[in-house]
């Protein structure tokens, strides 16, 4: 159900390494997040050359429900956002682990990346 070469957080986003540039990491929300959330109407996310901070909020998600808030997964450079969500924010809904995905970020500590949750262990913190 959850892509196993994905890395989760508990904040609901997924880290797929590596990203398109080079040193970075892909950053979106889970299928669960985007159910819980509703059909998504608007997606404000960081700026290309912003610094974000692991565990920080950095965007924000808003459905139809809520507004929700984007949490960076790691600490880096923000090098790349998904532009196609500016006209065609339910991407997300749709298709969140390829065409939905949020924004890439250089890495400042790799084994940052590595200290995420497996698919497994996503899994069975939404489960509990």
């Amino acid at each position: 159900m959850y892509p196993e070469n994905l890395k989760y957080t508990s904040e609901h986003e997924w880290v797929r390494s590596p990203g398109d540039a080079e040193g970075s990491v892909r950053v979106g929300i889970t299928d669960f997040a985007q159910d819980a959330l509703g059909d998504i109407v608007y997606v404000s996310l960081p700026q290309v050359g912003d610094s974000v901070t692991a565990g920080d909020t950095c965007g924000e998600l808003e459905s139809t429900k809520s507004v929700s808030d984007i949490y960076a997964p790691v600490t880096g450079e923000v090098v790349a956002t998904n532009g196609s969500l500016d006209s065609t924010p339910e991407l997300v809904n749709s298709d969140p682990y390829e065409a939905g995905w949020l924004f890439e970020v250089s890495v400042s500590d790799p084994s940052q990346v590595e200290g995420l949750m497996d698919a497994s262990a996503y899994q069975a913190s939404i489960a509990g």
